[in-house]
């Protein structure tokens, strides 16, 4: 897909500005988004867990309230504080995530041999900076392709950087775009990381993320995809 709003024909990233995925597992009861689900979810125990609440399997009003609050903040839908499979494929994400720590790429994967790089996790969905072995910044989540949009695996190069450019094919903001792979890119977006199913393609990032990238690399550094997400 080609973006030539800005730059002829150079190709863009879309970003993942679309509807949030359902409960993909289990029966949600069939209540208005507005109120709060008096049955318990199949997760009921491990998102009690996450969310510091009594874990005793059993659905009450305040534990309700909780998981609504918390599918309302990364735009999980419907958000009637049921406790399915994505609301808690979002908490594991994030558990496996601070499990990370310090050591992004204790595995190896990402390449040590050419100097700075910018990694990424799709299993995981984070990413990070390094130099050599040393790590610069990171990691962070991010938050990259769905189904059908996935972001491409492998060793690429940032060959260009527009910090205001626009998608004219849907009309919307991507701030601090660093184009790693036809047309996906790193970039900004007011989501959250966790944000369900994912971009089209694109690398999503904080604001702050995208302008810490932004002032970290530059044309012709490296770029290393890797993995699989969930979902896809």
């Amino acid at each position: 897909m080609r973006d030539i709003r800005r730059r002829g024909a150079i190709a863009l990233g879309v970003t993942g500005l679309v509807a949030p995925l359902t409960l993909a597992l289990g029966s949600a009861p069939a209540q208005a988004a507005s109120n709060c689900t008096t049955q318990k979810g199949p997760y009921q125990k491990q998102v009690e867990k996450f969310l510091g609440r009594p874990v005793d399997g059993k659905q009450s009003a305040a534990d309700c309230k909780a998981i609504k609050a918390f599918q309302t903040k990364h735009g999980i839908t419907p958000n009637i504080g049921y406790a399915g499979s994505v609301t808690w494929g979002v908490m594991d994400l994030m558990n496996k995530q601070k499990a990370v720590g310090t050591k992004p790429n204790a595995a190896g994967k990402c390449p040590t041999n050419k100097g700075r790089i910018a990694c990424v996790n799709l299993t995981l969905q984070i990413s990070w900076i390094q130099d050599g072995s040393r790590l610069v910044y990171g990691p962070v989540p991010v938050r990259t392709g769905r189904n059908g949009y996935e972001t491409r695996t492998g060793l690429k190069k940032i060959y260009w950087r527009d910090i205001d450019h626009v998608s004219n094919i849907y009309d919307v903001p991507m701030p601090y775009s660093q184009f790693f792979d036809g047309g996906q890119a790193f970039h900004s977006v007011n989501l959250s990381m966790w944000n369900p199913p994912g971009s089209h393609g694109c690398v999503n990032m904080t604001p702050a993320t995208a302008k810490k990238y932004w002032s970290l690399l530059k044309n012709g550094d490296d770029v290393f995809v890797y993995g699989r997400k969930p979902g896809t």
